[in-house]
């Protein structure tokens, strides 16, 4: 049996954020998609509300001028930073591939040999669905029983 809090702190806020993803989806498109739940991407950013969490639970278990409550600070910082950076820009750049890998230019992918492929693009955030990421975080990290 699994008993330690910040593991199962940090999952919950996970798959709390994951399925967040299906009603804040419904109320930016208008339909239903349960897949949403499974993907990366999109509002709130579960890696955002994971890594915050676990920053959170660590500072009240150990305390914030504890070196493993630094170390957990230093790479949500990364985490969240790569979201949206770098993520978020491979995600850019798959849409873009995707437009130029369309339809229209069918007869020159076969000539290179390229798969009918289409890439995911929602891959990073933006820096609101990192801050909703953050938000979750905060809120779970300071209401969890540790």
């Amino acid at each position: 049996m699994l008993r330690n809090n910040l593991i199962i702190l940090s999952v919950l806020s996970m798959l709390i954020a994951q399925f967040l993803k299906i009603p804040i989806g419904y109320i930016i498109d208008r339909k239903i998609n349960f897949n949403r739940m499974f993907e990366t991407g999109g509002m709130p950013s579960s890696h955002s509300a994971f890594i915050v969490s676990l920053t959170v639970g660590i500072g009240r278990i150990n305390g914030i001028n504890s070196s493993i409550f630094a170390l957990s600070f230093v790479m949500a910082c990364i985490i969240m930073y790569d979201a949206m950076g770098i993520r978020r820009a491979a995600g850019q750049h798959a849409k873009l591939l995707n437009i130029i890998m369309s339809s229209e230019n069918q007869n020159e992918n076969k000539k290179f040999g390229l798969p009918q492929i289409k890439l995911k693009e929602l891959l990073g955030h933006t820096p609101f669905e990192v801050l909703g990421g953050i938000v979750l975080g905060l809120i779970m990290g300071f209401v969890f029983p540790l």
